[in-house]
């Protein structure tokens, strides 16, 4: 019977960002969990394609950085479709740059891509789940909601204000019978990385630096997904679970 508590059959998840990377491996673990899928993306070439790889998976193509876009297309879906039981807030971007030289637009894109985007989904689901009395949240964070690294400043200043997001929506929305939580990556080979994953020096960098010496698989983060999407995790709010390796652990 324990196994049951970790079961996802009858719920509905949305992944933001999901058509490939992190995102596309999260939406296909829930699905095996027994989730019904809703993928989002902006391309949507790659995002009919990564629906067609995972069985049952719909589509919901919205714009994350839209506040009306995205209460629209979610307010429609839930009216006609039906109820969103768990939400993946997973959209993001990176930029990097020297802080010095750093452009004011990309410090504006990355504002809207990994935070707002946070803000505008979540409450435009929230909504409805408050209604429910019900429902999932999970943002995801990064190493970055603690740490820092030359030439990403932006990027971590957006992370940790997706942490502390993520609390604030727990301290709003616990009461009503949500569980709002982080998952915060270490280094894992995506394709946001991909810069650094063809970097020699990085690499031995990175094994050097991370107690389990090696980059993390997309598939290692589908279990804290799972979990936190799970009934076996019904009374923990406004946590951020570190998936690193132990880097954040570590000196």
């Amino acid at each position: 019977m324990t196994l049951e508590l970790f079961n996802l059959s009858g719920k509905r998840a949305l992944v933001t960002g999901s058509s490939q990377g992190i995102g596309f491996a999260l939406a296909k673990g829930l699905a095996g969990a027994g989730a019904a899928v809703v993928l989002n993306g902006r391309d949507g070439s790659r995002l009919t394609a990564a629906a067609a790889a995972i069985a049952g998976a719909g589509m919901l193509a919205f714009d994350v950085t839209d506040h009306e876009a995205v209460r629209a297309a979610v307010d429609r879906f839930e009216a006609e479709t039906g109820p969103i039981d768990i939400l993946i807030n997973n959209a993001g971007m990176q930029h990097r740059a020297p802080l010095e030289d750093f452009p004011a637009e990309a410090f504006e894109r990355l504002l809207q891509t990994n935070i707002a985007s946070v803000f505008h989904v979540g409450q435009a689901v929230a909504r409805h789940m408050i209604g429910r009395g019900r429902g999932k949240i999970i943002n995801i964070a990064s190493v970055q909601t603690a740490l820092a690294r030359p030439s990403i400043a932006p990027y971590t200043a957006t992370k940790g204000a997706v942490g502390n997001l993520t609390k604030g929506m727990a301290t709003d929305w616990a009461r009503h019978g949500l569980n709002c939580n982080a998952i915060a990556p270490g280094y894992f080979d995506t394709p946001l990385n991909a810069a650094l994953v063809a970097d020699p020096a990085f690499c031995d960098w990175l094994e050097k630096r991370t107690p389990a010496g090696r980059w993390g698989r997309v598939e290692e983060l589908v279990g804290a997904a799972v979990f936190l999407s799970s009934d076996a995790a019904s009374f923990i709010n406004g946590h951020i679970l570190y998936v690193d390796g132990g880097i954040t652990a570590s000196l």
